[in-house]
Formats: C-alpha cells, sequence, structure tokens
C-alpha cells in the first residue's frame, strides 16, 4: 500500500490493493498443482491374463507466485506435500535442514524462497524442495549485475533484497516498479522515513487493503512510519522484476505515490501536488463507498 507523510484525521481509513494483494486475490491463495490421470498399459501374451506395466509418475508442479510471505510459502508446501500444517515452517527453522541463506539473514528465510514454479513426485521432500528454492534465490541473487547495484546505492546485496521486497508489495504495476524503487531511494538519500504501509502490513501479520493512523504507531522494527531505514529483512520475496526495479530504478524526483485506482499511480516530488493527488484518491474511495 501506498505510504503517506502527512498526518491524517484518525477517523479515515487510507486503502489501496497491493501487487501482492491482487495476486493472492486471483490464485485466492491456493496453490496452483496439477496432476494428469496415468492409464497403466496393459500386455498380453497368448492367454495369459493382462498384467500392468508401470507407467512413470506424472510430475506435479508447485507455483510460488512473486511476493508471497514466508508463511504463505510453508502452507503452500504442506498442502503440496500432503504435510500436517506447520510442518514446513518447522523444518525451515530446525537446524538440520541447514537451508544456505547469506550471512546477513541471521537465519531468516524471508526473502530467500524464490517465486518460481518448482516439479513436486513422490519422492520431493519438505528440505529439500525448501533447499531448492533457497538454492534458485541464492543463484539469482548472485548476479554480478546485482552486486554492482548494490554497491552503487551504498547497500548491500541482502539490502537491495529488503528494496525488492517493498517494491514488489508496493508497485500497482510491473510499470511501476521502477518509480517505487527511486522512491525508497530518494526517501533513503535525505534521511526521510519510507513509511511504507506495505511494511506496517507486515508488522501486522496481515494482507488487508486498509491503513489507519493507530497502525502506523505499532511498535515494531517494521515501521517505516517512526523508524527510519530500511526495515530489518525483507517483507516477502520478491521476483526478478522486482529485483531488476532495485537494480536500476527509474530516474525521477519522487518523494511520494498513491494509487487513486488500478493502473493510475500518481508519483510526484511536491507535497502539494501529493496532496491534491490523495484528494482524489479520498473522494474515489467515498465514490466506491456509495456506489
Amino acid at each position: 500500500m501506498t505510504y503517506r507523510t502527512w498526518q491524517p484525521d484518525p477517523r479515515r481509513r487510507r486503502t489501496r490493493l497491493t501487487r501482492r494483494g491482487k495476486l493472492a486475490l486471483l490464485l485466492g491463495g491456493l496453490l496452483a498443482a496439477a496432476t494428469a490421470i496415468t492409464v497403466p498399459l496393459l500386455l498380453f501374451t497368448g492367454g495369459d491374463a493382462p498384467a500392468p506395466r508401470p507407467v512413470p509418475e506424472k510430475q506435479r508442479t508447485l507455483l510460488i507466485p512473486e511476493g508471497w510471505r514466508d508463511g504463505e510459502v510453508y502452507a503452500a508446501v504442506d498442502r503440496s506435500l500432503k504435510l500436517p500444517q506447520g510442518t514446513a515452517r518447522k523444518t525451515a527453522q530446525a537446524p538440520a535442514t541447514k537451508l544456505a541463506l547469506p550471512a546477513a539473514a541471521a537465519g531468516n528465510p524471508e526473502g530467500y524462497l524464490f517465486p518460481a514454479t518448482y516439479p513436486v513426485d513422490k519422492a520431493t521432500t519438505v528440505d529439500g524442495l525448501l533447499r531448492y528454492m533457497v538454492a534458485t534465490a541464492a543463484k539469482r541473487f548472485g548476479d554480478p549485475r546485482i552486486a554492482d547495484g548494490a554497491r552503487r546505492h551504498g547497500l548491500s546485496v541482502h539490502q537491495m533484497v529488503i528494496v525488492a521486497s517493498i517494491v514488489q508489495a508496493e508497485a500497482d504495476t510491473p510499470e511501476d516498479m521502477g518509480k517505487v524503487a527511486r522512491v525508497v531511494y530518494n526517501r533513503l538519500a535525505q534521511g526521510m522515513p519510507l513509511q511504507m504501509d506495505s511494511t506496517i502490513n507486515y508488522a501486522l501479520g496481515r494482507d488487508t487493503v486498509d491503513t489507519t493512523h493507530q497502525d502506523t504507531r505499532v511498535d515494531s522494527p517494521y515501521n517505516t512510519y517512526e523508524r527510519r531505514g530500511l526495515p530489518p529483512s525483507p517483507i516477502g520475496n520478491p521476483g526478478d522484476q522486482a529485483m531488476g526495479a532495485a537494480v536500476a530504478p527509474a530516474d525521477g524526483d519522487w518523494l511520494y505515490f498513491v494509487t487513486v485506482r488500478h493502473g493510475d499511480t500518481r508519483f510526484t516530488g511536491s507535497y502539494a501536488e501529493h496532496q491534491a493527488n490523495v484528494a482524489d484518491f479520498n473522494e474515489q474511495r467515498r465514490a466506491a463507498g456509495r456506489s
């Protein structure tokens, strides 16, 4: 959701559907996994009874969408492998699993369960699948251009993953990702708090389109309204597009943005212009309520 820098009426609720929220709505929160029906071939030899010939198992796939948080990934893994709820989370946290996370992650897989489509069959284990996701992230984020981009922005690669996770959550469209990334960097450069509603949602463990003034006072290291700089970890698992935007953001002096309606996100460096855009946003909300 879009951040704001003004102090609103506590009774007014601010809303914006995030990219992750739309995707979760589209998928219904369900994994995309399908298995083709296999029909055993029959061999006939003379008058003998038919004997079934083993048929190789048709592989299934598990889709992890961009922006999912670790809890959503764990739940999808449990469903895909038909395991008790909570199994994947416990496995990820078990020392024996030995996920190859970077030292900067401090053992937290958030941001490194890379969004992709993974093969699943009878031999797939929960620890093997989680290690596969982390290895995929290591390969993607190990690209030299990402390290070069991090140096240009004065960040570590881990911090770039954090920026990419915010971009993934905040951008209304893929085209907006580069602009959102630029807003993040412009605010960091000026010492301004990021004021991103997506980090508030992460702090509160929810995925909603509404953020209240009271929400922005939550005591959390992920409260980017009250704390300056980046949050301590990624707030989701970003994909290639979001990381690309973090590496090479669009050029602009933007410090503010608000999505007035889907496909109409307005970026500006002027607080007065931003206030006018917010007024349009509020009018759209009122009109939607009346209808």
